[in-house]
């Protein structure tokens, strides 16, 4: 994305999750946790474990290499997993990504990074819900007009108003809560997701695996992408929620209204007298942006037999911007709420 675009519906705390050092590390970590998971099996060596862990701590792939693997595979496992074989070296090299196929561990590394990414936005929503609670006791008294279908209705106050912003806050709190047990679990299902190449051990190995990665443990999910779409999902009505904050402060900004006065707001470069609701117009764009993504990450639910090369694809394209702007999303909102004021 443009730095300058950036500016205004990036998010560098969530975008820096997504890059892909992000994902390099935490492919790397999941290797070096599955390496130690299968010697608690004894499917593996102790010291070729240990070993696995302490290349994974300090290898730095070629990226070149990386992406005319990903160009030439369509994902970047085989060119990573033949490097690292490399840098481990015999005798345990054959110790490297046993039983475990490229789903496994891009997959993993996902939930790794959207883990933290989770937690970022809940964060930001507690504050957001403290800074909204804040404003409702400093001028909740206020009178305003109710508008509905963009008329003006019946008199209210800021706190009425206020109370419509607010609630939805914890709504996103409780569906959270809801969906992290589904999404934050390891992958591990081997090449066509019976985990029959970890010779009996594949639950125990991924009980290890979760319990080394700080996950929960699941079965194999590789073409059950419902609790990658639920997450997307909530993502896009967190930014849909704000949307309508956004939405709400535009109208009463307006020079007509005059209902409340932003501090921050943008200048114009032809009229010296306007005051543009740039931050609240940014919040609509986000939601109706993360609106449309959330329709396209629902088409990756459509995975033909045991893995789509296609709908997975669909994913790494989609959900990482999803994740983003909803993190612009609560950055802009909570800028905004620092600035207003109502008249």
């Amino acid at each position: 994305m443009p730095s300058l675009l950036g500016a205004l519906v990036g998010d560098c705390e969530i975008e820096a999750l997504f890059s892909d050092e992000a994902d390099l590390a935490a492919m790397l970590r999941t290797e070096a946790a599955l390496a130690a998971a299968e010697a608690e099996a004894g499917l593996v060596s102790v010291e070729a474990a240990a070993r696995i862990a302490a290349v994974c701590a300090v290898f730095r792939p070629d990226r070149d290499d990386l992406a005319q693997g990903v160009a030439r595979d369509g994902v970047v496992i085989p060119a990573l997993i033949a490097q690292l074989r490399a840098a481990v070296g015999v005798p345990h090299a054959d110790a490297v990504h046993r039983g475990a196929t490229s789903q496994d561990i891009i997959d993993t590394s996902l939930i790794l990074r959207l883990k933290p990414a989770l937690d970022l936005l809940e964060r930001r929503l507690d504050a957001i819900g403290t800074a909204l609670a804040t404003l409702g006791i400093a001028e909740g008294a206020r009178p305003l007009l109710a508008h509905t279908r963009m008329q003006a209705a019946l008199p209210f106050t800021v706190a009425d108003k206020i109370a419509t912003w607010a609630a939805p806050l914890m709504r996103h709190k409780a569906r959270l809560a809801e969906i992290r047990p589904r999404l934050l679990v390891v992958q591990l299902g081997g090449p066509v997701g019976t985990r029959a190449e970890l010779a009996g051990q594949g639950d125990a190995v991924t009980r290890a695996l979760a319990g080394r990665l700080d996950l929960g443990a699941a079965p194999p999910w590789h073409s059950q992408r419902d609790a990658i779409v639920e997450c997307g999902g909530w993502f896009a009505l967190v930014s849909g929620t704000f949307g309508k904050i956004g939405q709400d402060i535009a109208l009463l900004a307006q020079s007509e209204v005059g209902a409340v006065r932003i501090a921050g707001a943008g200048a114009s470069s032809a009229m010296a007298h306007k005051r543009n609701p740039v931050a609240a117009e940014i919040l609509v764009a986000l939601a109706r942006f993360n609106a449309g993504l959330s329709g396209t990450l629902q088409q990756a639910l459509v995975h033909e037999n045991e893995r789509s090369g296609a709908a997975w694809t669909l994913e790494w394209m989609v959900l990482p911007p999803m994740a983003v702007t909803a993190g612009a999303s609560l950055r802009m909102a909570s800028r905004l709420l620092k600035e207003l004021s109502f008249a």
